[in-house]
Protein backbone atom coordinates (compact mmCIF):
# COMPACT_ATOMS: atom_id res chain seq x y z
CA UNK A 1 0.00 0.00 0.00
CA UNK A 2 1.60 3.54 -0.57
CA UNK A 3 2.19 5.79 2.08
CA UNK A 4 -0.79 8.28 2.92
CA UNK A 5 0.26 11.96 4.28
CA UNK A 6 -2.76 13.20 5.52
CA UNK A 7 -3.37 15.79 7.87
CA UNK A 8 -3.70 13.22 11.18
CA UNK A 9 -1.08 11.12 10.04
CA UNK A 10 1.80 9.66 12.75
CA UNK A 11 -1.15 11.27 15.91
CA UNK A 12 -2.03 7.78 16.93
CA UNK A 13 -0.47 8.90 20.60
CA UNK A 14 -0.87 12.00 20.14
CA UNK A 15 -4.50 12.18 20.36
CA UNK A 16 -5.56 9.63 22.11
CA UNK A 17 -7.85 11.08 24.81
CA UNK A 18 -6.71 10.17 28.77
CA UNK A 19 -10.01 11.74 30.64
CA UNK A 20 -12.74 13.84 29.04
CA UNK A 21 -12.16 17.38 29.21
CA UNK A 22 -15.10 19.33 31.67
CA UNK A 23 -17.70 21.81 30.34
CA UNK A 24 -16.14 24.78 32.58
CA UNK A 25 -13.49 24.81 30.28
CA UNK A 26 -15.74 25.80 27.22
CA UNK A 27 -17.28 28.25 29.82
CA UNK A 28 -13.98 30.59 30.45
CA UNK A 29 -14.13 34.15 29.32
CA UNK A 30 -11.20 34.65 26.75
CA UNK A 31 -9.31 37.95 26.86
CA UNK A 32 -7.02 39.80 24.05
CA UNK A 33 -3.60 39.46 25.59
CA UNK A 34 -4.87 36.20 27.73
CA UNK A 35 -2.04 33.22 27.44
CA UNK A 36 -3.30 29.82 26.67
CA UNK A 37 -2.19 26.36 25.74
CA UNK A 38 -2.93 24.19 22.97
CA UNK A 39 -4.42 21.39 24.41
CA UNK A 40 -6.27 19.25 21.20
CA UNK A 41 -9.12 17.47 21.85
CA UNK A 42 -9.24 14.61 19.46
CA UNK A 43 -13.37 13.98 19.43
CA UNK A 44 -13.88 17.65 18.48
CA UNK A 45 -12.42 17.55 14.91
CA UNK A 46 -13.65 20.98 13.44
CA UNK A 47 -11.09 23.52 14.17
CA UNK A 48 -8.51 21.30 14.86
CA UNK A 49 -4.87 23.04 14.80
CA UNK A 50 -1.95 21.53 13.31
CA UNK A 51 -0.64 18.57 15.65
CA UNK A 52 2.81 20.38 15.72
CA UNK A 53 0.93 22.64 17.50
CA UNK A 54 -0.08 20.44 20.69
CA UNK A 55 1.27 21.36 23.72
CA UNK A 56 2.10 24.95 22.54
CA UNK A 57 1.92 28.43 24.08
CA UNK A 58 0.27 30.99 22.45
CA UNK A 59 -1.31 34.66 23.29
CA UNK A 60 -4.87 35.44 22.38
CA UNK A 61 -5.18 38.44 19.26
CA UNK A 62 -8.60 38.00 18.87
CA UNK A 63 -11.85 36.49 20.07
CA UNK A 64 -14.31 34.74 17.79
CA UNK A 65 -17.88 33.41 18.44
CA UNK A 66 -16.23 30.09 18.71
CA UNK A 67 -13.00 30.43 18.20
CA UNK A 68 -9.92 32.20 19.09
CA UNK A 69 -6.85 33.62 16.95
CA UNK A 70 -3.87 32.88 18.40
CA UNK A 71 -0.04 34.26 17.75
CA UNK A 72 2.29 31.09 18.93
CA UNK A 73 6.15 31.31 18.71
CA UNK A 74 7.75 28.84 16.77
CA UNK A 75 11.95 29.33 16.55
CA UNK A 76 12.18 32.99 15.19
CA UNK A 77 8.71 32.39 13.32
CA UNK A 78 5.65 33.72 14.87
CA UNK A 79 2.49 31.95 13.73
CA UNK A 80 -0.88 32.71 13.29
CA UNK A 81 -3.49 29.77 14.47
CA UNK A 82 -7.38 29.85 14.52
CA UNK A 83 -8.68 27.76 16.90
CA UNK A 84 -12.24 26.29 18.32
CA UNK A 85 -12.32 26.53 21.94
CA UNK A 86 -12.70 23.22 22.72
CA UNK A 87 -8.50 23.00 21.64
CA UNK A 88 -7.51 25.81 23.92
CA UNK A 89 -6.95 25.73 28.12
CA UNK A 90 -6.13 28.72 29.92
CA UNK A 91 -2.28 28.92 31.21
CA UNK A 92 -1.80 28.13 34.92
CA UNK A 93 0.30 30.08 36.81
Amino acid sequence: MPQHRGFKRKTRHLLTQKAKPGLSRLMYDHEVGQKVVIDIDPTQPKGMPFRRYQGKVGTIIEVRPRSVLLEVPIGEKTKRIIARLEHVKRLKG
